[in-house]
């Protein structure tokens, strides 16, 4: 509470103090926030514009090493900077608004998936060293809590620094993240886990860290992410 008065909480759509005082979001903002409705892609759920449409191209495309995954936001202009202020301007306590919603709107979901942990996708040292926190880990906390399972962070290693995919092409994103991760620890024991990052696009990330798990012995990988990009 007091932390609260000193560094008063930012709401994450317009990154002014959230009004009414001690909400997550401003009451204002809310209207504008992006949530996934309507038609969405069978494997991924990104938003679809034909509901005729059971897979979006990438999930149509690719092979997919995942089984399903959810997320909360279209990836728009609004949470492009949502986004930009929780993972580069330290504000950290958005997380606990994005928790809290992806709780809210997938809690029955997730636990139906029965998981055995939530693994957040892993940055690499020298960004963790810039940046003093994994944004990934702050969103699966509260998810590992909220599905009593464990937060597992030392299986997978980011073993290279890669570019942002967002300023990359479909086939840029997949030799950018190629041989960029690597299992550190057994996995055998677990039987199916959630994948949680912040951002999916085109599921590149995703989908190697999946590949990796599955090869390693795990039965089912499902994600859970805050925003996706745009279905076709």
């Amino acid at each position: 509470m007091f932390l609260n008065m000193l560094f008063p909480r930012r709401c994450p759509i317009c990154s002014d103090i959230a009004m009414p005082k001690g909400e997550l979001v401003c009451s204002e903002c809310v209207d504008n926030i992006p949530y996934i409705r309507g038609p969405r892609c069978y494997r991924c759920g990104k938003e679809l514009r034909d509901e005729r449409t059971e897979y979006c191209f990438d999930c149509s495309k690719h092979t997919m090493y995942y089984e399903r995954g959810v997320s909360l936001f279209r990836y728009n202009q609004v949470m492009r900077r949502a986004m930009d202020g929780f993972k580069y301007k330290n504000r950290r306590e958005y997380a606990d608004f994005f928790t809290t919603e992806l709780i809210r709107v997938y809690g029955d979901v997730l636990q139906n998936w029965e998981a055995d942990a939530v693994i957040p996708i892993p940055i690499h040292k020298s960004r963790w060293r810039i940046r003093g926190y994994n944004q990934a880990e702050l969103l699966a906390e509260p998810l590992g809590k909220f599905l009593q399972i464990p937060m597992e962070t030392k299986l997978i290693v980011r073993t290279r620094k890669t570019k942002p995919q967002n300023k990359l092409n479909d086939k840029e994103r997949q030799k950018n993240i190629e041989g960029a991760f690597k299992i550190q620890e057994n996995v055998v024991q677990l039987k199916k886990v959630i994948l949680v990052d912040d951002i999916y696009t085109t599921g590149s990330t995703i989908n190697a860290c999946a590949k990796l798990l599955r090869e390693a012995g795990v039965e089912q990988v499902y994600f859970a992410c805050i925003c996706i990009g745009s279905g076709y």
